[in-house]
């Protein structure tokens, strides 16, 4: 996997983007875990630049990244959790948004146990192209449907997508939909909590 963590730095020199220190002891550390401890596969899924790896920076080390270079392919991390009074590891699978790295992610899709699907509220073109996201989504991840939360990231800022459409369309989708903020960390816990209850509720059937 090569081409996963890549990046560009502003110098325009190809370097190598570690996993988050949170990220990184917990990688570490997952062989280590019990085999009786929970693993959990999560994708993120959303256009470029809509804050899907700040969102889960903020999750994993509770710090806003202000400048943040685009994923390039495929970022990983390792994250150890309480979900239902149990320890849960989740597999965190940072999708690149950028449509010429679709061959590099529709690898990914395949055993996801659960997604996050997020648009930015000042961007209607990212709102518009979550169906696209979807119907990725199940081309490639050989139709099985996983739980899976919207959100609308950067409420912080001036939005051109109205609260009220977003929920509109996460009803029509059976989705919880939460309005977030990787900046001032409003609803980031309660936006992955609520996905990993899904996600575990769901295996326990």
């Amino acid at each position: 996997m090569s081409k996963r963590r890549g990046i560009t730095d502003s110098g325009g020199q190809q370097s190598t983007r570690q996993p988050s220190s949170a990220a990184s002891s917990s990688t570490s550390n997952q062989n280590d875990a019990p085999p009786s401890v929970l693993r959990i596969k999560i994708i993120s899924m959303g256009e470029s630049g809509v804050g899907k790896s700040c969102v889960i920076k903020r999750f994993c080390e509770e710090k806003f990244v202000s400048k943040y270079i685009s994923t390039i392919g495929i970022d990983y991390g390792v994250k150890p959790v309480l979900v239902q009074g149990e320890e849960v590891r989740v597999n965190f699978w940072d999708l690149s948004g950028l449509p010429e790295f679709l061959e590099v992610r529709n690898e990914f899709y395949k055993d996801t146990q659960g997604g996050i699907l997020m648009f930015d509220v000042s961007s209607r073109k990212s709102f518009e192209a979550l169906d696209s996201w979807l119907c990725e989504a199940a081309r490639f991840g050989g139709g099985a449907k996983f739980p899976c939360i919207l959100c609308g990231n950067k409420v912080d800022r001036m939005r051109v997508v109205t609260e009220d459409e977003a929920r509109a369309y996460a009803r029509t989708k059976g989705f919880a939909y939460f309005e977030t903020s990787a900046c001032t960390g409003v609803n980031i816990n309660d936006a992955f909590h609520a996905l990993f209850n899904l996600v575990v509720t769901q295996m326990a059937r």
